[in-house]
């Protein structure tokens, strides 16, 4: 059986299998693949555990076709890209308009963007900041630029106001950019993918991301990070993108396998999250867990699932 039909089996041939549970069990049998498009610093095992993290937290993927969640997978895994909570990249579900079904497209995170950049080897460090409204702040641009951040630290920051970075180059030398939080909304307004994924539930790191976008005009670029650009663009137009090789194939809306994608709306479930608590039987297991799901949860549920993990762990440890 073909990869393809292995996985459509996956979703048609065993309805009473846990989704997540048939989706790891193909994995498992194509590591061969997934083995194949990584480098070899990344672990294949890892990969199929980060994805499959992935797709037992988002019923939305869940639903969408199968064999785009694989080539989700591989995209991310052809780049050297871990999936999830790291930051380094994303599987977003977006409606296919010309099929109406969801289908998965990878997403670079803002951390995928900064390891891409130093794998050119010319550039060292990378940091970038979020500047909030009670910051102590000041910039002044010229020959010798000069820049002085001095975090709030006794409560709520406010909101945020601009966000900018430093590249740090291997001869010495260093660039600065910033960009006002106006800009960054203008940036996210004009992106097919604005109304849902990284920018609703991780928004502070597509703000760090959209800095590194634009900072990538003045940096070294490895091949890895030309072919990361390439298809963040593709997706904020709306495009769909094939890797090959060292080259990106961008297919538009009047091409074959395009998709006319709009982003599909994602709506945080709590209630897998909090049953996976009450199943941890090991305090440090759980928090690990919660560790994990720090920058995952949308903050309209964080205080309730923080609440239930810490009541989990008072039962383990008491």
């Amino acid at each position: 059986m073909s990869a393809t039909n292995a996985l459509r089996s996956v979703a048609t041939d065993d309805k009473q299998q846990n989704p997540v549970t048939a989706f790891r069990g193909f994995l498992e049998k194509q590591k061969h693949q997934i083995a194949a498009a990584l480098p070899k610093h990344v672990n294949p095992d890892r990969m199929i555990r980060l994805a499959c993290t992935e797709f037992a937290k988002n019923p939305t993927l869940q639903k969408c076709d199968p064999i785009s969640v694989f080539g989700a997978i591989i995209q991310a895994s052809q780049l050297g890209l871990e999936i999830g909570v790291m930051g380094q990249a994303y599987l977003v579900p977006f409606k296919n308009n010309k099929s109406n079904r969801l289908e998965a497209q990878f997403i670079p995170g803002y951390k995928g963007l900064i390891s891409l950049a130093r794998r050119s080897g010319e550039v060292t460090s990378i940091e970038t900041n979020i500047v909030y409204e009670k910051d102590e702040f000041d910039l002044v641009l010229g020959i010798d630029s000069n820049l002085k951040h001095k975090p709030y630290l006794e409560g709520d920051r406010g909101k945020p106001r601009l966000v900018y970075g430093v590249a740090k180059f291997k001869d010495g030398g260093h660039h600065l950019e910033w960009m006002s939080i106006t800009e960054v909304n203008k940036v996210r307004a004009r992106s097919k993918a604005s109304g849902s994924g990284p920018w609703v539930t991780d928004y502070d790191q597509m703000v760090r991301k959209t800095l590194i976008r634009r900072m990538a005009n003045y940096l070294p670029m490895s091949i890895e990070l030309q072919n990361a650009l390439q298809v963040d663009q593709a997706i904020d137009d709306g495009k769909t993108v094939t890797i090959d090789g060292d080259f990106v194939q961008v297919h538009g809306d009047d091409e074959e396998g395009a998709q006319g994608n709009a982003p599909a709306q994602i709506t945080f479930d709590p209630a897998p999250v909090l049953d996976k608590i009450k199943e941890h039987s090991n305090a440090e297991a759980l928090n690990l867990y919660l560790d994990e799901l720090r920058d995952t949860v949308p903050p309209e549920h964080q205080e309730a699932i923080a609440a239930a993990g810490r009541a989990r762990l008072e039962e383990l440890e008491g």
